[in-house]
């Protein structure tokens, strides 16, 4: 759109808005009739550990939205000279799982648990037994059987239980909604009747029936929408929380908030069968739109679903390009203290593309990056740790060549399980931290997955992007139409973006760091119990 047709679509209401509250930064994007993004803003923030907890607060949380907000406001305004008023639709979405129990007035009752905590073994593991389906620790409602059985007294207290973008939804609106892909996080969906497993409903309900509560699940839970419905509008008192600056208007419509996952498929042209997304920051996920049920219950793979209901495979783990980005930390320390001036981006490109000149299988080096625990290998806390032996090759390629690699071992673990189970993929779509510099962490992932890796322009948008596709679709559908192929075509057009096959090196190489990979976890158990 010229700048002209972009102030009339800003001044009538003729965009879409995401915000996303990822794990470390909080992203506004602002779409036009086309999709494009015109304006954005972020907000950087950080998880804090506390009383053995990983949680945000909830000021810190209003704060990210409503810094982000401003600054996109601000970009509209200086741009295009417009005052956001008004705006199409909007969307939230955020870190998916996780632990928020309200009470009847709305306040808080335990500080929110997010989806990186691993405390919850016992119910994950029962509910798994009971409902003979896996559910994860980071699942809602393993947090809530795990405080069940912990005999926390705020449980008898719960009014409304939801993750990060329902909640935030829920004091715009005061609608207690959230998209089905999130849903799926919370407690099992069933992708044929758009809704929470009833069976396992009534078992939880049965379950639980001897403590006495006061409440059953559905009356706790939100209620599940799949993408395209409406799902309520900003209410006057929404309007001055999200923009404190008073010029957003009430009545602005609001689609079903979703998960980080369901935005990142959305943002990739992901949500067809034989597609898949990888998003590789913080954490590392992928997402894999299923032709059939897998054939049993796999503790290290996830059932969810897209935001239309569909069943997808998910293997999430929860450490990536954390430790990774500590040691790029260390390196930008040395250049200050020997007086050299760096930017942070040209850092990340030097040390990856230097990575590139490695032995193909790291000169045998080994890391693990776990800042936190990784149920996929078994660990319900984590050390990072670097280890070599007198032989290995040790230089800063392979040095860099083998946290690359690690950063996506768990990844390969789950992978596996679903190529045993014949799952196709044509292409895998990535997205996320590990893919900002060209071709590096494209063509690692390529390699360590064994597929062809696709990286999309407008994919460097993030879920925030997506989260904007999602509001565009619910008011700019046809009658009946499904959001793959308004995806397909209405926003992608056919767009495939720079494909990187597997090399075949490449992918020899990995498979040997892989096998030092499994081999090695025994080591890092040993500094799990002897680093307390």
């Amino acid at each position: 759109m010229k700048g002209n047709d972009i102030q009339t679509a800003i001044r009538e209401g003729k965009t879409a808005l995401g915000i996303e509250l990822g794990s470390t930064r909080i992203k506004a994007v602002l779409v036009d009739e086309d999709h494009n993004p015109i304006a954005s803003g972020s907000h950087d923030w950080e998880n804090k550990y506390e009383n053995g907890v990983w949680t945000y607060s909830i000021p810190d949380i209003w704060r990210g939205v409503q810094d982000s907000y401003q600054k996109m406001a601000k970009e509209v305004k200086e741009t295009y000279g417009e005052t956001l008023t008004t705006i199409g639709a909007i969307c939230f979405s955020a870190m998916m799982h996780g632990y928020m129990a309200f009470d009847k007035e709305g306040e808080i009752l335990v500080p929110f648990r997010t989806w990186r905590n691993t405390m919850t073994g016992e119910a994950s593991q029962k509910l798994t037994d009971i409902f003979s389906y896996h559910i994860p620790q980071r699942w809602s409602i393993a947090h809530l059987y795990q405080a069940i059985l912990n005999k926390e007294d705020h449980v008898s207290a719960i009014d409304y239980l939801i993750t990060l973008e329902g909640y935030v939804h829920w004091k715009l609106t005061g609608k207690r909604v959230l998209g089905i892909g999130d849903c799926a996080g919370m407690f099992p969906v069933d992708s044929t009747t758009k809704d929470y497993y009833e069976r396992m409903v009534e078992q939880f309900d049965s379950l639980i029936e001897p403590e006495g509560l006061p409440w059953k699940l559905r009356d706790i839970m939100p209620k599940v929408l799949t993408a395209g419905e409406e799902a309520g509008t900003l209410t006057e008192e929404g309007a001055t929380l999200l923009d404190v600056s008073g010029n957003l208007k009430a009545g602005i419509p609001l689609c079903p908030p979703e998960g980080d996952a369901g935005t990142g498929m959305t943002a990739t042209n992901s949500v067809a069968r034989r597609t898949g997304n990888v998003s590789a920051g913080t954490s590392v996920f992928a997402m894999v739109v299923l032709e059939k049920e897998l054939s049993k219950v796999y503790e290290e793979i996830d059932l969810v679903t897209t935001p239309a209901g569909d069943s997808v495979a998910m293997v999430h783990c929860n450490n990536c390009t954390s430790d990774l980005n500590a040691w790029v930390s260390l390196f930008e320390e040395f250049a200050e203290a020997m007086g050299m001036k760096t930017d942070k981006n040209t850092l990340f490109s030097t040390l990856y593309q230097k990575a590139l000149e490695g032995d193909k299988d790291g000169g045998g080096l080994l890391s693990y990056g776990y800042l936190s625990g990784e149920h996929i290998t078994h660990f319900e806390e984590g050390r990072p740790l670097f280890v070599r032996t007198p032989n290995s090759r040790f230089n800063l390629a392979n040095f860099m060549r083998v946290h690359l690699y690690t950063a996506l071992g768990a990844l390969k673990v789950g992978m596996e399980i679903l190529y045993e189970e014949g799952v196709k993929l044509d292409v895998l779509l990535g997205h996320g931290g590990l893919f900002k510099t060209k071709g590096v962490g494209q063509s690692i992932m390529a390699a360590a997955m064994n597929v062809p890796v696709s990286v999309m322009e407008t994919a460097g948008e993030g879920g925030a992007w997506g989260a904007a596709l999602l509001a565009s679709y619910m008011i700019r559908k046809d009658e009946g139409e499904t959001l793959d192929h308004y995806l397909a075509q209405k926003v992608f057009h056919g767009e495939t973006g720079t494909v990187i096959k597997p090399d075949a090196q490449d992918e020899a190489g990995f498979n040997v760091f892989m096998e030092r990979y499994k081999a090695g976890l025994s080591i890092e158990r040993a500094a799990l119990d002897y680093m307390k």
